[in-house]
């Protein structure tokens, strides 16, 4: 069965089928000074579901998205990440959970300029320990996946931009993480790059089962998601569900 969410809903008031939702966000609270940013935001993302956070400058969105992601703390309310209460856990655990259950893709893809795009993909398996051969032959994978075969030795600066994100998604799948967080991640491409890089990173996530949040101020990539979120002042404003969710 689909979670269905809808503005002010509560984790206790979905229906489920056995399996808790990939992400919950409850009576989300975050003031910077005397502007608050997030004003009591409930959210609930099922495990698989793509889903578009949109809005205007200073709306809230990448707030929400790097609470969610426990990169920052909410001043009040509760978050949670497969049923597993995350906001009230130390700076250690939320790192250990973002490096092994959480994926991310950024707008300027933050890929490290000395890496080939091979080691890129495989940086956060390698940190987390994982034998460097076997971490190389899964990214090498992902890239071929993804179109790049043939560019693994090559380093960013070697790759268009349309390719350096495509490493960043092969990096974001590559510990087959169970949410994807993608901020702005076709800001800094054209139209037509676009449209492939996020095609080419809903496909992954669906190879994998993993829930992708996409922060975006493209309208147009935003309705091709199956459920869209409107924030505005830092409060869900509106929600719609059920688009045509194919990028074109």
């Amino acid at each position: 069965m689909r979670f269905t969410t809808r503005p002010g809903a509560r984790a206790h008031e979905t229906v489920l089928s056995g399996v808790a939702p990939a992400l919950t966000g409850r009576g989300l609270v975050k003031t910077y000074g005397t502007q608050r940013a997030l004003g009591g935001v409930d959210i609930e993302i099922g495990a698989g579901e793509a889903v578009a956070v949109v809005g205007p400058s200073g709306s809230g969105k990448s707030t929400l998205l790097h609470v969610l992601a426990g990169i920052l703390p909410a001043d009040e309310g509760e978050v949670f990440a497969g049923g597993l209460r995350i906001d009230d856990a130390n700076e250690t655990a939320r790192s250990e959970l973002r490096r092994t259950r959480f994926g991310f893709v950024f707008q300027s893809g933050m890929l490290v300029a000395e890496l080939t795009a091979e080691e890129n993909a495989a940086l956060p398996q390698l940190l987390g320990g994982t034998a460097r051969g076997r971490a190389l032959a899964s990214a090498r994978d992902w890239l071929d996946r993804l179109g790049l075969a043939g560019k693994e030795k090559h380093r960013p600066g070697e790759l268009s931009g349309g390719e350096a994100q495509r490493v960043a998604i092969a990096r974001a799948l590559g510990h087959r993480p169970s949410v994807i967080f993608a901020d702005e991640p076709t800001g800094a491409l054209d139209s037509r790059t676009g449209r492939e890089t996020m095609r080419a990173l809903l496909d992954a996530a669906a190879e994998t089962g993993a829930a992708v949040v996409v922060v975006t101020h493209d309208r147009d990539l935003a309705a091709a998601l199956p459920r869209t979120v409107t924030m505005r002042d830092g409060r869900i404003d509106t929600v719609h569900e059920d688009s045509a969710g194919v990028v074109s």
